[in-house]
């Protein structure tokens, strides 16, 4: 995930993260943040002062009608006295969970820390030694940049452009940083079986190339505030101001002409868009300053004669880029490249400079504590080892079974919706059932756990174990060409508050990090676990039958199993969905972006009716008994709502919008119920009410 309060700084090794995340569909945020959970007493369920109530009335605000605004309903006293900490970019009930039992996960860490005499190689032993390097500040203060000086000098000793390439290939390999273009090995989406490498449009740093592309008022002062970022990293390192000016233009000159040919996010949703299989020597043909076989021979890629590209236009014009610009201005851009991905990691006055301009994409008023940043760190560098010891602290085995049950309730729910699809031929149907019955869900954690053999982790230097890891990640990446698909590989860490589907794997994963209120409580009645953790599994069902996940066939190929008659007709409803998101606006006058934003609506959309369809199987969901004054399935819509209460800054708000797939959280809480009539009858609401929709005017997918 690009985390959006560290949008300016790469990851080590984003090539490795990204061959993932490109390919999965995300609960929330479009992102995987390290967020643990804590079922308190603020949230609902037992907390430390005592049982307290799922769905508390002191949250909402009752002099609202239910049809007229249900988000301010259900969560309005809730979000006026929750605004936004200094700390944060937005506020919700993910946010709370994290802030809240990010320390339990410090605990662990400052534990493992401690136990110094640990066994060498042990889980511990190498989860402590990371984290106490990370926590002495003292030692990284000390280095300032000299641990990226030598590839500094490096740089400035290109020659030509084949020198540029080679630095290129160099800077990936030793999980340096990944300039110019996207690469990393995964799956053929047309034969899952097979691991291949890819390329992919890169090569940018601000996070949409519509920040390079417009020039109103918003984005031209996010270009200021980028090259004055992008100066201060060079004068840091000793370079004259005028010099350091100089490189932000031309930096950002090169970034503006990739931008300017990338494919939108769009156009970037669409599988079989972004799917152009060339054989390397042909592909090479097309990109006369790139030879191929041989810059994928620096990258530690060989006897692989066949490369998946997912924008050919964009290497065309960085061929033409590559000859066009002046060497010197390629040096510049490749040390850019080394600064702006280290810069996290050295002395203060970089991750300052960083947090500097990340305030100015999110309005962020002060830094994330160093613990909880380095705490990230460790879960996303080392994560299946920091998760060994937070399973075996956090995760009870209980809330498996559970989940299990759920889980099978859930896809009963559906099949029995698409049984009774009534736009869905039979024969579409007969496909549908046969990739619902072959879905694999995962909860908890890895059944096996990846064990970072290789891996070189010292007490004494922080940001070698940076570059250790990212070189190891790039490594371990290239190692899977030639071997079986791993299945048993997880694309999140066990702490993480978030849940996917992979279309390629035909994969449900739910991370032990999510298992807990408000999502899932042991304790709590069905209406509450259903319209949690119930939706949220029923939204990850629901995106293998989105407008692209269901473009996979049951076994994860990209392949089209419709008729074209249910293929029109499930586009036509689809539509009407993009419509409606269209309709909402944050900011007054900003759009949610409908179409950038469908797969995720109708995941809300298909998960929320199949959970409502497998609570009604359970005993409450039978009944009318009330709990806390509200009819079970009042409970249900208010347990959907509460989980999407969050408060968020302008600056973030309108990033936003560009970037994440996903609807904001008012939205999300409105844009599922209004389309079901059972939301309609729990909450009585009649024409006239705002929100009110007509019976044939609801939209139905799934």
């Amino acid at each position: 995930m690009k985390d959006t309060k560290n949008t300016a700084a790469l990851s080590r090794n984003v090539e490795v993260k990204s061959a993932w995340k490109n390919r999965l569909r995300l609960l929330l945020f479009g992102a995987a943040t390290l967020c643990a959970l804590e079922a308190s007493a603020q949230y609902g369920g037992k907390g430390p002062a005592g049982q307290a109530k799922f769905i508390d009335k002191a949250n909402m605000d009752l002099n609202v009608k239910p049809g007229d605004d249900f988000y301010t309903y259900a969560n309005g006293v809730w979000l006026r006295n929750n605004p936004v900490p200094a700390k944060e970019t937005r506020w919700g009930s993910f946010n709370q969970l994290r802030d809240f039992n990010i320390i339990a996960v410090r605990t662990i860490l400052n534990d493992a820390a401690a136990k110094t005499n640990a066994q060498a190689g042990s889980v511990e032993r190498r989860v402590g030694d990371f984290y106490a390097a990370a926590m002495d500040s003292a030692a990284i203060e000390k280095l300032g940049y000299e641990p990226i000086k030598a590839d500094l000098e490096r740089i400035k000793g290109i020659k030509d452009v084949n020198g540029v390439l080679n630095e290129v290939a160099n800077l990936r390999t030793s999980g340096t940083a990944a300039p110019m273009f996207g690469f990393f090995v995964g799956q053929d989406r047309k034969n899952v079986e097979v691991m291949i490498p890819q390329l992919s449009q890169g090569g940018t740093t601000l996070p949409d190339r519509d920040y390079y592309l417009k020039n109103d008022a918003r984005s031209t002062k996010i270009q200021d505030d980028y090259k004055k970022y992008i100066a201060t990293l060079f004068t840091l390192t000793g370079v004259d101001q005028a010099t350091a000016q100089k490189n932000a233009e031309t930096i950002f000159n090169i970034e503006k002409q990739l931008a300017a040919t990338q494919m939108a996010r769009v156009e970037m949703r669409d599988p079989h868009k972004t799917y152009n299989k060339f054989a390397v020597a042909d592909f090479s043909k097309t990109t006369s300053n790139m030879d191929w076989k041989s810059l994928m021979t620096k990258m530690k890629v060989s006897g692989e004669d066949t490369i998946l590209v997912n924008n050919p236009k964009f290497f065309i014009e960085l061929n033409g880029l590559l000859a066009a610009t002046p060497v010197a201005n390629w040096q510049t851009y490749l040390q850019w490249n080394v600064l702006k991905s280290a810069a996290p990691y050295l002395s203060s006055d970089f991750v300052n400079a960083n947090f500097a301009f990340t305030q100015t994409l999110t309005g962020q008023k002060v830094q994330t504590p160093r613990w909880q940043r380095m705490s990230q760190l460790t879960d996303g560098t080392i994560g299946e080892l920091l998760g060994q010891l937070y399973v075996a602290k956090h995760f009870k085995p209980e809330a498996k079974a559970r989940m299990d049950e759920m889980i099978a309730n859930l896809i009963k729910a559906y099949e029995i919706r698409i049984k009774g699809l009534e736009w869905m031929s039979p024969e579409t149907k007969d496909k549908a059932l046969a990739k619902l019955a072959t879905f694999r869900p995962k909860v908890g954690y890895p059944e096996k756990w990846k064990t970072y053999d290789g891996l070189a982790i010292s007490r004494n230097s922080f940001f070698q174990n940076v570059r250790n890891a990212g070189q190891w990640g790039y490594n371990d990446m290239v190692s899977q060409l030639g071997k079986p698909v791993d299945r048993t590989k997880w694309g999140m860490t066990p702490p993480t508050v978030n849940a996917y589907y992979s279309p390629v794997m035909n994969e449900i994963v739910f991370p032990a990090g999510i298992l807990q209120f408000p999502f899932f409580d042991p304790n709590a009645d069905d209406a509450v676990n259903y319209g949690g953790i119930g939706a949220v599994i029923g939204h990850e069902i629901s995106h293998g039958f989105d407008d692209s996940g269901s473009q996979y066939d049951k076994d994860g190929n990209l392949r089209n199993w419709w008729t074209a008659e249910d293929r029109d007709r499930f586009m036509q409803r689809a539509n009407q969905l993009v419509e409606q998101f269209n309709g909402y606006t944050v900011l007054d006058t900003i759009h949610v972006n409908g179409k950038l934003t469908l797969g995720e609506n109708i995941g809300d959309l298909g998960g929320l009716n199949a959970a409502y369809e497998a609570f009604k199987m359970t005993k409450q969901g039978k009944s009318k008994k009330k709990i806390d004054g509200f009819t079970p399935d009042q409970r249900f819509f208010l347990a959907w709502a509460q989980v999407w209460r969050t408060n968020i800054l302008p600056e973030t708000a309108a990033q936003l919008i560009l970037t994440d797939t996903h609807s904001p959280g008012m939205y999300r809480t409105i844009g599922a119920p209004v389309n079901m009539d059972a939301w309609y009858k729990a909450f009585n609401v009649k024409p006239g009410e705002k929100l009110y929709k007509k019976p044939e005017d609801r939209i139905r997918i799934w």
